[in-house]
C-alpha cells in the first residue's frame, strides 16, 4: 500500500533555507568552476610550454644545423679549390666557414641544452669535423699559396672519406631535429585540440550551470516570492480575509507565516483602529476649532486695547509736556516711565496685531517675485541700512506662488535684524542666497553681526522672546516669531545654522506653492542644526 507520507530525504530538503540552498548551490558551482579552471589552466600552460619548445628550441636548432652543415661546405669547397690550384683566394672561405662553424656549434651547443640524444649528434658531428681537419683541411691550409699542394693529390681519397664522414653526422643529426621539431608540433597540436574541447566544455557546462541555476532560483525562490506578493497586494487592496499561503524553502515558508499572523492581526485592530481614527478626527476638529478661537481672541484682545491704550498714551504724553520741569526730578521719571510704557504697549499691540493676522488676513497667493520683494524692502529699510553703512548682497531669487505682503514681512525681520543687530565699530554685511532643495527652495541670511549662541536658538523664535534688554536693542521680541509663522504658513522651516560662527545665519526653506492646509511644523534637527539666531 502506498504511503501518504514524504520520503525521508524530501523531508530532509524541506527543511533547507533559502541561504543553505545558495550555499549549497554556489559551492556546487565553485567546485565545478575550479575544477574547469584549474582544467584549463593546466592546458593553456602545456600548450605554451610545448609552443616556446617549438618556437624557441627546435625551430632554431634545425636552422643553426643547416647553418653549420653550408659552413662545413664552404670550408670542404675552400680547401679542395686551395689543394688544387694553391691559389690564396679559397683560403677566405675556408676561414669564414670556421668562424660561422665555432659560432653555429655554440648556439646549438645552448639551445640542446638538457636534450641527451641531441648533443650526442652534436658531439658525433663535432668528432668528425675535427677528424677531417686535423687530417685534411688544417694541413692542406698551412702550405704555402702559390702551387698545388702535395698533400691534396696523395690524401685525396681520404678526405672524401673523412668527409663522408661529416656529412653522414650532419645528416644523422638533422633528421633528429626535424623528427623532434614535428614531433614537437604534433604535440602542440594535440594539446590544442584538447584545450578547444576542454573550453568548449566548460563553455557549455557553465551554459547548462547557469540556466540550473536560474531554473532553480525561479522555482525555489522567485515563484514563493511572487505568490507571497500577490496575496500581499490582495491584502493591501482591502481583502484582509484573503490568507497567506506558505510555499518554497523553510525561511520563505516561515515568512509567509509571519504575514499570515499579521494579516490576522490586522483583522482583529482594524475595528480598534477605525475607532482611533474617529476620535483623533474628532480631537483635530476641536483643535482647530480652538486654533480659530485663540486667533480671534488674540485679535480682538489687540484691536480692542487700542482705543484705551491711545488714551494713556496722549493724556501721559500731554502730562509730560504740560507739567514736565514743573515738578521734582522723580516725578519727572515717573512720567517718563508711563510715557515710555504706553509707547512700547502700542508697538507689542501693533506686533501683536500683525503676528495674529499673518495667515488670516494677508493670505492672498499670487506668482511672486522674490528679487522684487526685497528689493522694495531693502528701498523701505534704505535709512537704517545708509546710517548703519550695511553692505547687502543676494543671489539670484525665484519666483514662487506666495503672499506678497507675507514675503515683505518676511524679508523685512530677517533683514532689519541683521543691520540692528551688529558689531559695534563694525559696518553689516549681509549676504542673501538661493538654492534648489528637492521639492523647496533652500535660503540663507547671512550676516557678521554680534552672533547667537546655540542654546538660544530654538528660544529666539518663541514670541516676545528677547535676548538683550530693551536699553541695548529696541524691539518687541516678535520679529522672528513672525518670520517662523510666515515661513510654516508657506510649506517651510526656520531655525539658526549653530555651525556658523563669524556672525549668524538664518536658514529657511519655500515650498514653490503653499500646501493645501498650511500650519505649524515641527523642524528637523538637520534643519535645526542650519539654521541661526533671532533677534
Amino acid at each position: 500500500m502506498a504511503s501518504s507520507e514524504r520520503p525521508a530525504h524530501t523531508r530532509w530538503l524541506s527543511t533547507w533555507t533559502t541561504r543553505r540552498w545558495l550555499r549549497v548551490g554556489a559551492a556546487a558551482s565553485l567546485a565545478v568552476l575550479a575544477l574547469l579552471g584549474v582544467t584549463g589552466a593546466w592546458v593553456l600552460n602545456r600548450t605554451e610550454t610545448i609552443s616556446r619548445d617549438l618556437v624557441d628550441v627546435r625551430s632554431p636548432a634545425l636552422t643553426t644545423a643547416v647553418r653549420l652543415e653550408s659552413a662545413l661546405l664552404d670550408q670542404e669547397t675552400g680547401i679542395r679549390g686551395y689543394g688544387i690550384t694553391g691559389s690564396a683566394d679559397f683560403i677566405t672561405p675556408y676561414q669564414e666557414g670556421l668562424a660561422e662553424q665555432k659560432s653555429s656549434i655554440a648556439q646549438l651547443g645552448e639551445l640542446l641544452a638538457g636534450d641527451r640524444a641531441g648533443l650526442d649528434d652534436l658531439k658525433a658531428v663535432q668528432d668528425a669535423v675535427a677528424t677531417w681537419q686535423e687530417r685534411i683541411a688544417r694541413p692542406i691550409a698551412a702550405t704555402p699559396a702559390g702551387s698545388p699542394s702535395p698533400l691534396a693529390a696523395e690524401r685525396a681519397a681520404e678526405g672524401k672519406k673523412a668527409f663522408d664522414d661529416v656529412r653522414a653526422a650532419l645528416s644523422a643529426q638533422q633528421e633528429l631535429l626535424r623528427a623532434e621539431r614535428l614531433r614537437a608540433r604534433h604535440d602542440l597540436m594535440s594539446t590544442m585540440a584538447l584545450r578547444n574541447v576542454v573550453f568548449g566544455s566548460a563553455a557549455v557546462l557553465v551554459v547548462v550551470l547557469t540556466a540550473f541555476v536560474f531554473e532553480g532560483l525561479r522555482r525555489g525562490i522567485t515563484r514563493p516570492l511572487d505568490r507571497l506578493g500577490a496575496d500581499a497586494r490582495t491584502i493591501a487592496e482591502g481583502d484582509f480575509d484573503h490568507p497567506i499561503s506558505p510555499t518554497g524553502p523553510a525561511d520563505l515558508r516561515r515568512l509567509g507565516g509571519e504575514i499570515e499572523f499579521m494579516r490576522r492581526r490586522l483583522v482583529r485592530e482594524l475595528a480598534f483602529s477605525e475607532e482611533a481614527r474617529q476620535r483623533l478626527d474628532a480631537q483635530a476638529a476641536d483643535l482647530q476649532r480652538s486654533n480659530a478661537e485663540l486667533e480671534q481672541f488674540a485679535y480682538v484682545a489687540s484691536h480692542d486695547l487700542q482705543e484705551p491704550l491711545r488714551k494713556v498714551s496722549s493724556f501721559t504724553q500731554l502730562l509730560q509736556r504740560r507739567y514736565g520741569g514743573q515738578l521734582d526730578a522723580r516725578a519727572d521719571q515717573y512720567i517718563d516711565f508711563a510715557v515710555d510704557g504706553a509707547n512700547r504697549m502700542q508697538v507689542l499691540i501693533s506686533d501683536l496685531l500683525d503676528f495674529s493676522r499673518v495667515g488670516r488676513m494677508h493670505n492672498t497667493h499670487e506668482s511672486v517675485d522674490l528679487d522684487e520683494v526685497l528689493e522694495r524692502t531693502l528701498s523701505a529699510l534704505s535709512v537704517g541700512i545708509e546710517e548703519a553703512g550695511a553692505t547687502i548682497t543676494h543671489d539670484p531669487l525665484p519666483t514662487l506662488v506666495a503672499d506678497p505682503t507675507q514675503m515683505g514681512m518676511l524679508w523685512q525681520n530677517l533683514i532689519g535684524n541683521a543691520v540692528k543687530f551688529r558689531r559695534p565699530g563694525e559696518a553689516p554685511r549681509i549676504h542673501v542666497t538661493s538654492a534648489r532643495d528637492g521639492d523647496l527652495w533652500r535660503f540663507t541670511v547671512t550676516d557678521n553681526g554680534i552672533g547667537i549662541a546655540p542654546e538660544y536658538a530654538d528660544k529666539v523664535f518663541v514670541i516676545f522672546q528677547r535676548l538683550h534688554t530693551k536699553d541695548a536693542y529696541s524691539g518687541s521680541g516678535i520679529g522672528l516669531a513672525m518670520c517662523k509663522k510666515i515661513v510654516e504658513f508657506h510649506g517651510g522651516t526656520i531655525g539658526v545654522d549653530t555651525d556658523h560662527r563669524d556672525g549668524t545665519r538664518i536658514a529657511f526653506t519655500l515650498a514653490p506653492e503653499p500646501p493645501a492646509n498650511p500650519g505649524p511644523s515641527t523642524m528637523p534637527e538637520a534643519d535645526r542644526s542650519g539654521t541661526e539666531q533671532a533677534r
